[in-house]
């Protein structure tokens, strides 16, 4: 074993130094891309659109190119020829590279955007790649906004793209922002997406918002037609319709609450189409009024319902809201030097621990009272009889379990939990049903331990709370304790094999 055991640690070690090799190599390849771009924009089709064949000023608006490939969107009636010169002349943002970015991007690309603008800060991972169809297997560790926009290029090199690889802060965004026409916010987490329709508003830009989770997604287009705070005319906000956060216990991420992808593309091109429908809108009049344009409206649409979609109607602009009505707290200045604090006002995404140190075993610590299980195979014959109970959805279970753990969704758990009596806070269920989540065998009067593991260790220790206050620990007498880190941390300790998804 011992030999074995520097073999493997050997192999570990040049594996990382390869990794880091090649992590450079990338950042190098990316800095000699942006310099053969920048030195061949001089030349390129973008750059001389409007010279004819032998040099002089062409009598037409577009390239022969352009007409050729915009042309069966050009002889829409809602878009025709002025219509596309008001997309090659616009300048958007789209603030996310993923599952919303990557399908926009697409098809604003496709339908001759001038501008693009990408900004992300993350790299491409492979559990990306069933929904971010942008990007590729072999640009894995690559910046997402590289890797959408080496794709972007091969569909439309008409197209100019701008690559921002960072994360949105908010001293950044009003800078970022101020050089484009229209934001499309294709992130996933409460905080930036505050911080995208604030900046949005401030500056006069119109936001169309979307997100997806499971089955499911909502589009908004957002301060449209975009007015300055206290103009009434002017398009609701993201506060206007959330002017509360969400608790920051109850955000799910696409990690841990799965995504299908043709949902999220559905919402992704749906964000395209509402900012074609912006940018070729009608102009404004001579008297200066606004053209006709739909009210504002939450777009609700669910992959497994009939109808898929549902509309509901916005009102408009709230008269209390901190950034667009006439009593605003929220400025540029106060976004810029962090007195708007985003993180604060939506609540920290990290759960606290809710047990204590002597009521969680890490999985090593777990194998070593109970040694039998191991990726569902008996590796001893005795052992201390216990039950382990396994909180994840039917689904994730069906992925990959424990041999003989019990499986109790833990949103069942919560949907079904009464308020505890002073009978079952001693474990006695003689006067009452006890919950109908509860296997008989675990109200019985064995006192052998019960361990709760979930994915990452958080909805674990929300059910051993629940078990405690239900009295099943018999006041002490029975142990009732988690397993620290989940199943993350079970593949790092016990088996490297085990299925990571």
């Amino acid at each position: 074993m011992g030999k074995d055991e520097n073999t493997c640690a050997t192999l570990r070690a040049e594996i990382a130094a390869t990794e880091a090799q090649l992590a450079r190599l990338k950042r190098d390849l990316v800095s000699a891309e942006d310099r053969a771009v920048a030195n061949s924009e001089s030349t390129s089709p973008a750059a001389n659109r409007n010279k004819g064949q032998n040099g002089s000023e062409s009598p037409w608006p577009l390239l022969q190119e352009e007409y050729g490939r915009y042309g069966r969107q050009m002889i829409v009636s809602q878009v025709g020829l002025p219509g596309q010169l008001k997309l090659r002349s616009a300048k958007v943002l789209l603030v996310g590279a993923g599952g919303l970015g990557c399908p926009a991007a697409q098809y604003l690309a496709g339908a001759g955007v001038g501008t693009l603008g990408l900004i992300d800060g993350d790299t491409v991972e492979i559990s990306n790649l069933h929904r971010q169809v942008l990007h590729r297997s072999r640009n894995v560790g690559k910046y997402k906004v590289d890797s959408a926009i080496e794709s972007l290029r091969e569909l439309n090199p008409l197209v100019t793209y701008i690559p921002h690889r960072t994360h949105l802060t908010p001293d950044a965004a009003p800078s970022i922002f101020n050089e484009y026409d229209i934001i499309l916010d294709c992130t996933d987490n409460p905080a930036t997406r505050y911080l995208i329709s604030d900046t949005a508003v401030l500056l006069g830009k119109p936001l169309v918002s979307a997100s997806a989770l499971r089955t499911e997604g909502q589009l908004m287009v957002l301060n449209y037609p975009p007015r300055p705070p206290g103009d009434k005319d002017g398009g609701p906000c993201y506060r206007c319709v959330f002017p509360k956060p969400p608790p920051a216990d109850s955000v799910v991420s696409c990690a841990d609450g799965g995504i299908m992808g043709p949902v999220v593309g559905t919402m992704g091109v749906l964000q395209a189409l509402e900012a074609i429908k912006v940018i070729t809108a009608p102009d404004v009049d001579a008297l200066n009024q606004t053209p006709h344009q739909d009210p504002p409206a939450l777009h609700i649409f669910s992959a497994y319902s009939n109808p898929l979609f549902r509309t509901i109607r916005l009102r408009s602009r709230r008269i209390n809201c901190a950034v667009c009505s006439a009593s605003a707290t929220v400025s540029l200045d106060t976004i810029k030097s962090g007195s708007t604090d985003y993180i604060f006002f939506c609540g920290s995404a990290s759960l606290p621990s809710l047990l204590g140190p002597e009521e969680r075993l890490s999985p090593q610590e777990y194998r070593e009272r109970h040694p039998q299980v191991v990726h569902g195979e008996l590796e001893q014959a005795h052992s201390r009889p216990h039950t382990i109970i396994d909180v994840r959805d039917q689904a994730q279970f069906g992925i990959c379990n424990l041999t003989d753990s019990v499986n109790i969704p833990i949103s069942k758990i919560l949907a079904s939990m009464p308020t505890p009596t002073n009978e079952r806070l001693q474990g006695d269920y003689s006067g009452s049903q006890p919950p109908s989540w509860l296997p008989p065998d675990l109200t019985s009067d064995s006192n052998d331990p019960i361990y709760v593991v979930c994915r990452l260790g958080n909805d674990s220790q929300i059910a051993v709370k629940k078990m405690k206050d239900l009295g099943l620990d018999r006041n002490g007498q029975r142990f009732i304790g988690d397993i620290r880190g989940g199943f993350r941390a079970w593949r790092e300790q016990i088996d490297p094999e085990w299925p990571e998804y």
